[in-house]
């Protein structure tokens, strides 16, 4: 039972020996008070336990105006109907007296039953705190010290999840305030093929309240297609997996058949069928983004959580954290793929500190991070201003080698401890006084990894003419990763991180720190040598252990053309945008050596580069002179 529900059944039992109003020499007080507790004793306390699944904010209001009112709300009510019908018995006055004089009886035991209460709601274990939390606080209290499994096996505390953060509409909320957010899912709640449609009665659903998206009233309810699944407990980690429903396995079956045909219009029917079909939504969010329409594409992967969420099983929960649901599963790969999207689509939306939660939950699904998460986190731990929380994710975080080798922690903590440093200079003391500057982590970043600063400055860009003079330097010119995997985790971190480096106080720090480097390197060059070795020994691979990431993925901007698996799709009847076949597009002509442009018509020209495939003629001047002298 609940805490709202035993509180309830504690103000029922409160109101319970309220009586009647009773004629004068009649029964005493007394008497119907030792007979109102078997009264309520009838009633069935169970009953209470059917209210309490969607209507939960009908009865948080109930609760709240119940508390509100005073203890004889009814007795007021009913004595101000008798006023009104101009009778006023005497006995209510002796009632009120007497209720008067008992008034300090109820208080005391309000206070006995509310103390009552949350020590049943400890013991119960009902409150939010989670385990290891509790735990702490007893052992302090007892001076011992435990090891729980979720300290000594289960992920780092780094990655526990904030719930208020998890949704991009409460980080909207703050942002642009609830007004101008409320509008807004006024209008996504209705859908947009009957916004014009007046007089139609539209039937709205109440899908259930999830973690990761807020449902719209539209959506059809949960087919139960799939279901969680409880592999083995191991070293205090459940391993889960997404198991399809028996009754619907063929609908897998259909979906494969329909992507090896390149097939559109039976994947639409699959889905016209199985509306939470999850491979098939990420496929059309896949086609929605690639042409150009964004908001349909994140409602697809947000319908794609809904149902995957849904499917949760009991002891799965983000807020506990001893959990792992292995991508090897290829029916758990919808759901990794679902949350790497959400949160790209969360950071081109701004809500960068949900991006966060998003990618902590990523990280902590699977060890082995197979969406390559570790190389965002930092950066929308930049982006949302939690340069405390990077710092201790560096330390704490439990990796193959140290986090700061990685080439995007080795310049984005020296960017946090630069924010850290400007916080503490405007407040009195200062707590970094025993770490590391911001100019020595950036110093070493660049002593670490020098090729980055040349990929920096082209991709950012950076124009300052002071740079072209830093990348004529020998170490920073003629730098070179050295190792496959390492040259791509280099490209990836440019390509997630390079608009930080727009800020101007971060070029001031950079250019600092690289001048720095030149100076040293001058005086003595055994330093590169040495950072030269330790990068060797770090990343000693010949073969690129990361190149399952693709470098695009981590990228803010859609590329023109869609990937190869996707291409046929593109082109296929069922696509609004249709294209012709690459025959017709170009003849051969045009295949061996592009048109002439002088001399032509500046609109037929503008107008063969959006449609290449249609053939405008020449169109020089010379031949409307000449139509024009006729």
């Amino acid at each position: 039972m609940s805490a709202r529900l035993l509180r309830r059944v504690l103000q029922e039992r409160e109101a319970a020996p309220q009586e009647p109003n009773v004629a004068v020499g009649e029964q005493p007080e007394e008497e119907e008070d030792e007979a109102s507790p078997p009264r309520a004793a009838a009633r069935n306390l169970f009953d209470l336990l059917d209210g309490g699944g969607d209507d939960d904010e009908e009865e948080d209001k109930e609760d709240e105006v119940e508390r509100s009112q005073p203890d004889s709300y009814t007795e007021q009510k009913h004595s101000v109907k008798k006023k009104g019908m101009n009778v006023v018995p005497e006995t209510n006055k002796k009632s009120k007296k007497k209720k008067k004089k008992g008034k300090v009886e109820p208080s005391l035991r309000k206070l006995n039953d509310e103390q009552s209460l949350d020590s049943i709601l400890e013991d119960l274990s009902i409150e939010k705190k989670p385990v290891q939390q509790r735990v702490h606080q007893s052992d302090r209290a007892a001076g011992k010290e435990i090891e729980t499994n979720e300290t000594t096996h289960g992920p780092s505390s780094v990655l526990a999840i904030d719930p208020k953060h998890l949704k991009g509409e409460n980080e909207m909320r703050r942002i642009f305030g609830s007004k101008v957010v409320g509008s807004f899912e006024n209008q996504r709640n209705v859908p947009s093929s009957s916004r014009q449609v007046r007089g139609v009665r539209r039937v709205a659903y109440n899908p259930r309240r999830t973690l990761l998206v807020s449902p719209p009233s539209y959506w059809p309810p949960w087919d139960k297609s799939m279901s969680m699944d409880l592999l083995e407990t191991k070293s205090g980690l459940n391993y889960f997996r997404y198991l399809y429903d028996p009754s619907v396995s063929h609908v897998q079956e259909l979906f494969e058949a329909a992507k090896a045909a390149n097939d559109l219009n039976a994947i639409a029917s699959v889905l016209g069928k199985y509306p939470y079909h999850p491979e098939s939504l990420l496929t059309f969010a896949e086609l929605f983004k690639y042409s150009g329409e964004h908001q349909s594409s994140a409602d697809a992967v947000e319908k794609c959580l809904f149902a995957l969420e849904c499917a949760w099983h009991p002891l799965f929960s983000p807020l506990q954290g001893n959990y792992q649901l292995k991508y090897s599963h290829d029916t758990n790969k919808p759901f990794f793929t679902a949350l790497f999207s959400h949160m790209k689509n969360l950071d081109r939306r701004g809500c960068h500190r949900s991006a966060l939660e998003i990618c902590k939950f990523l990280l902590s699904l699977d060890t082995d991070d197979p969406k390559g998460a570790l190389f965002c986190i930092d950066y929308f731990a930049l982006r949302s201003q939690q340069y405390k929380w990077l710092e201790q994710f560096a330390e704490e975080y439990q990796c193959d080698s140290s986090l700061w080798l990685f080439p995007n922690f080795s310049f984005s903590l020296p960017i946090a401890r630069f924010y850290l440093e400007r916080d503490a200079a405007s407040e009195e003391g200062s707590d970094h006084a025993d770490k590391s500057t911001s100019v020595d982590l950036m110093k070493q970043a660049l002593m670490l990894h020098p090729s980055v600063l040349q990929k920096i400055v082209d991709k950012a860009p950076l124009k300052d003419s002071s740079w072209t003079q830093i990348l004529k330097n020998v170490f920073f010119g003629m730098a070179k990763p050295g190792s496959p995997s390492l040259e791509h985790m280099i490209n990836i971190y440019v390509e997630r991180h390079y608009i930080m480096w727009r800020f101007p106080e971060l070029q001031i720090l950079l250019k600092e720190a690289a001048l720095l480097v030149i100076e040293s390197l001058k005086q003595d060059n055994r330093e590169a040598q040495d950072w030269a070795c330790v990068r060797k020994e770090v990343f000693s691979s010949d073969k690129n252990e990361y190149s399952h990431l693709l470098v695009s993925d981590f990228s803010d901007i859609t590329p023109s053309l869609p990937p190869e698996e996707l291409r046929p799709f593109m082109v296929g009847p069922g696509m609004v945008h249709e294209m012709p076949p690459p025959e017709q597009e170009a003849g051969p002509e045009r295949l061996r050596a592009p048109r002439e442009v002088a001399g032509r018509n500046p609109a037929m020209v503008f107008l063969e580069s959006l449609l290449p495939w249609v053939d405008y003629g020449d169109n020089h001047h010379d031949a409307n002179d000449e139509n024009n002298g006729d």
